[in-house]
C-alpha cells in the first residue's frame, strides 16, 4: 500500500492552475458524441472519469469498461442505449457492480431500451443493444441521483418525440440538474423546465460547434480549505479558470465559506469569461454552521473536515446521497475523523452532526481513503493542523484532480512517499 506523510508549509502563497470541470467535461463529450461532432470541446478534464469517456467514444470497443467512474457508468448507459444497431457490454470495477443503476435502466426500458443485467439484477454488467428510441412522457423520482436526471435528459433531443420528464416528490441536486439543461442548450437543445417538477426536451438535434470548458469549483474547495486552515494569517491563493456566476453547483462553496472565515475576489465578473479567483482570510467566522447539501453533496467532506477542525459545531443536512457514493461516505466520515480526534454523529443516514464532542486522536495508521478521491483530496489539508499526516492509498485522486499531489508540492507541502 502506498502511504503519503504530508506536513504544510507555515507561509501559504500559491496559484494554481486548477483542473477542468469534469462534471461539464462529460456532459460535453456526450452530447458532443450525440451530435455526430469531430472536433473535441477545449479544455476538457484530464481526470480519470472523463479519460474513461474518451476512450470508451474514441476507441468503441464491445466490453467498454469504466472503472469506478459513476458518472460514466450512468452517462454511457443512456447513451449506448440509444446508438441504433450498436451492442455492449457497459462493466466497471467490483465496487462498481454492487453501485445500484435499476432506475435508470428501468426507466430506460420504460422508454423502449433493449438492456439486460449481465450477473445480478440491478446492478452492472450491463449488456445494451442500441436502438432509435421514440421518448415521450417519463415519471421518475426526484430524490435519485442527478446523474439518472441528467442521463436521460442528454438523450432527449435525438429521440423521436423528445423527453418529457416529470420528477415526482423532492427534487435533490437541482443545481446539476439545470448545469445539465444548460449545457445541453450551449449544443442548441431545446430543454428547459415546464414547471417546478416538469422538463420538457424537445426533439431538436444538437448542434456540434467548439467548446470550451470552465475548471472545476469542486476542485477549488480544498484550497479553500487550505486557506481556512492555515495559520498564516496573509495566506493567499490565486485559482485559474473560474467564473463569476458559474453554472456548476459547487461553487456555491464560495459563500459558505465567506461564513468561515474566507473572502473571494474576481480579477473580472464578465459573465461566461474563465477568470482567477483570489481567496484570503477574513478572520470572519460563525460560531456554529447549519446548511443544506442537498445541492451539492460533493462539497460534504470539505466542510467536515474544515469545520471540525476550526472548532465550529455544525449540522449538516441533505446527504442521503453519501451513502451511495464510491464508498458510503457518511461512514468513511465518522470513522477517519475519529482518528482526528473528533466524533461526528449521523441522523437517518442522512444528516451528519458535530457538537464539539472530541476523543483521542489517533493517527498511526493513516488516513484510509475508500476508493474515494474526495476522502484524499478533503483530508490532506488537515495537514495545518496534523504535522506528518498519514493519507493512504493517496493516488485515487486522479479521479477527478490528478495534479492535486503536484499542486500541494509547489505549494512547499512537503509529501514524503512509503510502501508500507
Amino acid at each position: 500500500m502506498t502511504q503519503y506523510t504530508i506536513s504544510a508549509p507555515q507561509s501559504l502563497q500559491h496559484t494554481a492552475k486548477l483542473p477542468a470541470s469534469k462534471s461539464i467535461s462529460n456532459r460535453a463529450l456526450i452530447i458532443h458524441a450525440l451530435s455526430g461532432g469531430t472536433i473535441l470541446p477545449d479544455n476538457l478534464s484530464n481526470c480519470d472519469d472523463t479519460e474513461v469517456i474518451i476512450a470508451a467514444l474514441k476507441d468503441n470497443p464491445y466490453e467498454i469498461n469504466i472503472k469506478a467512474a459513476g458518472t460514466a457508468m450512468r452517462f454511457m448507459t443512456a447513451f449506448l442505449a440509444v446508438k441504433d444497431g450498436e451492442e455492449h457490454v457497459l462493466t466497471g470495477t467490483e465496487r462498481m457492480k454492487h453501485r445500484p443503476i435499476g432506475i435508470l435502466v428501468d426507466a430506460l426500458r420504460f422508454l423502449g431500451a433493449d438492456i439486460e443485467y449481465v450477473n445480478h439484477e440491478g446492478f452492472p454488467p450491463l449488456r445494451i443493444r442500441g436502438k432509435q428510441l421514440e421518448g415521450g412522457l417519463l415519471e421518475v423520482p426526484g430524490n435519485i441521483s442527478s446523474q439518472y436526471i441528467s442521463a436521460l435528459l442528454m438523450i432527449g433531443p435525438i429521440l423521436s418525440n423528445g423527453l418529457t420528464l416529470r420528477l415526482t416528490g423532492d427534487i435533490i441536486s437541482r443545481p446539476y440538474i439545470d448545469l445539465t439543461l444548460w449545457t445541453m442548450r450551449e449544443f442548441g437543445a431545446d430543454a428547459e423546465w415546464g414547471d417546478y417538477e416538469t422538463i420538457v426536451v424537445h426533439p431538436q438535434p444538437y448542434k456540434n460547434h467548439p467548446y470550451y470548458i470552465e475548471n472545476d469549483w469542486s476542485s477549488a474547495s480544498y484550497w479553500y480549505e487550505m486557506v481556512a486552515l492555515s495559520k498564516d494569517q496573509e495566506a493567499t491563493v490565486h485559482l485559474e479558470g473560474l467564473m463569476d456566476g458559474s453554472k456548476q453547483g459547487d461553487s456555491s462553496l464560495r459563500y459558505i465559506f465567506s461564513l468561515l472565515g474566507v473572502k473571494s475576489t474576481f480579477k473580472t465578473k464578465k459573465q461566461g469569461v474563465p477568470t482567477t479567483v483570489t481567496i484570503q482570510q477574513s478572520r470572519h467566522c460563525v460560531p456554529r454552521l447549519e446548511y443544506d447539501f442537498v445541492n451539492s453533496p460533493d462539497l460534504a467532506q470539505t466542510f467536515v473536515v474544515t469545520c471540525a477542525l476550526l472548532n465550529v459545531p455544525f449540522h449538516f443536512r441533505g446527504l442521503s446521497t453519501l451513502k451511495i457514493k464510491e464508498t458510503d461516505r457518511i461512514e468513511a466520515l465518522k470513522k477517519e475523523m475519529r482518528k482526528l480526534g473528533y466524533v461526528i454523529k449521523d441522523i437517518n443516514e442522512s444528516e451528519l452532526l458535530w457538537d464539539g464532542e472530541r476523543c483521542e486522536p489517533d493517527l498511526k495508521s493513516g488516513i484510509d481513503t475508500y476508493e474515494d478521491h474526495r476522502m484524499a483530496l478533503a483530508f490532506a489539508p488537515a495537514a495545518f493542523h496534523f504535522d506528518a499526516l498519514r493519507i493512504n492509498n493517496p493516488q485515487v485522486v486522479t479521479k477527478s484532480y490528478p495534479n492535486y499531489w503536484d499542486d500541494l508540492k509547489n505549494s512547499h507541502f512537503s509529501i514524503l512517499n512509503s510502501q508500507i
